[in-house]
């Protein structure tokens, strides 16, 4: 029997996590596989703990509380890296806690994982449930990824992976900067389900414009080297095509590009193996819910 620990991280979310939980009891219903949840509260100040009346599936569940605020790619990380040290598994389910990430997809993920031969799994969105200038944004997003990287990058935290990939994921510095980002430059044999993006369980979506800019750039960052040739070659073609044609509007893409560049080599810094190899002494208490 394979063992999956389905990683939750939370930020001042209780209701949404509280329902999550039961939705995933109810989903997992029936399951010939040991299910585990490992939730990583990043320093909430609202209360997290709730009653949890229905988790009779559910083999174990406790909640590791962190110290500082590290923000949510970095929760996980140090999530990832709990449970490879400190429990025994075969597949980690990282998953957002406000229902964006939908519970009853969860047995598509281990569903395949039962026939894989140990490949990871992503959750490859088809349907998203945000408005349509979100999703316009989120359709640029995409295609700037490709464009710049050569990468086609179409999931988010939502994944299954095997412990191998864990390790991998481990070792690379940029997960500690970006999650997706890191998993396709470590993992190229990636199999993948159909996923459709939820709706919150309660209160607005915290995905706003400038978290996924922020989010589109960090992913970039994990393959900047190809974005600096990508970028130069881009340069030389962009300057021969306007030179005799040279103005303020048409040199308005090389000044966005310098500033993407800029951006990112920012944000890359932010990519610390140290820091990731000590997440760990942030945990401030381990709450054993079951």
């Amino acid at each position: 029997m394979k063992k999956y620990v389905i990683l939750i991280p939370i930020y001042n979310d209780r209701e949404s996590l509280t329902k999550l939980i039961e939705n995933i009891n109810y989903e997992i219903e029936g399951i010939n596989s040991e299910i585990s949840v490992v939730v990583i509260n990043d320093a909430s100040f609202q209360q997290i703990i709730d009653e949890y009346p229905n988790t009779e599936n559910i083999n174990s569940f406790e909640i590791v509380n962190m110290k500082e605020n590290r923000g949510h790619t970095r929760c996980i990380a140090s999530g990832l890296k709990y449970i490879f040290e400190k429990k025994e598994f075969d597949y980690v389910i990282p998953m957002d806690g406000d229902g964006e990430d939908r519970p009853e997809e969860i047995k598509n993920f281990i569903d395949l994982a039962e026939q894989s031969n140990d490949q990871s799994i992503i959750g490859e969105r088809i349907k998203r449930s945000e408005g349509i200038f979100f999703k316009l944004c989120y359709l640029s997003h995409k295609i700037i990824t490709l464009a710049f990287t050569g990468h086609n990058i179409k999931f988010g935290n939502f994944t299954c992976l095997s412990k191998s990939t864990v390790e991998k994921l481990l070792k690379e510095k940029a997960t500690w900067n970006s999650f997706s980002g890191s998993l396709k430059k470590t993992e190229r044999n990636l199999l993948s389900i159909p996923s459709i993006r939820g709706s919150r369980y309660f209160g607005p979506s915290k995905m706003s414009f400038f978290n996924l800019l922020k989010h589109s750039l960090s992913i970039i960052s994990v393959f900047r080297k190809t974005v600096l040739i990508r970028s130069a070659l881009f340069i030389v073609f962009y300057i021969l095509l306007i030179k005799s044609n040279a103005s303020i509007v048409t040199s308005l893409p090389l000044v966005l590009l310098l500033v993407m560049i800029y951006s990112i080599s920012n944000l890359a810094l932010r990519e610390n193996m140290s820091e990731f190899d000590a997440s760990l002494s942030n945990i401030h208490e381990i709450d054993k819910i079951k």
